[in-house]
């Protein structure tokens, strides 16, 4: 649930996280057993949702703000890191238990009050429409097959890391 309502470019990525949240629910209901299709479904909306953050949202918010990135930027761009490096696994339920920590404290970081999603808003108000008329047009990204690679495990555990989260902490919550 949304921590505060705000303008449209708010509503729409909040809406899509949960968009997300229901896809992702819908992949793991049945634990152990993951839902392959919902799942699959989830990768690519995470994945374009990260895309449309990160090449449309934050350009723009940083454009506005004089090139300069914003606070919260470089911790929202690692995470997003590792829940890129985390799609590329098969959803094991240590992923499963990553990937939940992650959305959760990445998702409020950006929809709380004084959030990420509100300095973006308040930094793009004149360009509102045009921001939302390219997010509305951005492509799904593709996903390629789980990558089941010995060292894939450990590409993730880093860049998990990286983000400012221990791997195999979380996957034991």
């Amino acid at each position: 649930m949304s921590l505060r309502s705000g303008g449209p470019i708010y509503d729409f990525f909040t809406e899509d996280h949960r968009r997300l949240d229901l896809l992702f629910e819908a992949a793991i209901r049945d634990l152990p057993q993951v839902d392959l299709a919902s799942y699959g479904a989830f990768r690519v909306g995470l994945l374009t949702h990260i895309k449309m953050e990160e090449t449309i949202l934050f350009a723009a918010a940083q454009k506005a703000n004089g090139g300069t990135p914003l606070p919260l930027q470089d911790k929202l761009r690692r995470d997003h890191g590792a829940l890129t490096s985390l799609m590329v696994s098969f959803p094991t339920l240590e992923v499963i238990n990553v990937i939940r920590h992650i959305l959760e404290e990445h998702d409020r970081l950006e929809e709380e009050l004084g959030g990420m999603y509100e300095a973006c808003e308040r930094l793009t108000e004149n360009e509102t429409e045009q921001i939302l008329d390219r997010l509305k047009n951005v492509k799904p990204v593709p996903v390629h097959p789980f990558n089941e690679a010995p060292y894939v495990l450990e590409v993730i555990k880093r860049a998990v890391a990286r983000a400012g989260f221990d791997f195999d902490l979380l996957c034991k919550r």
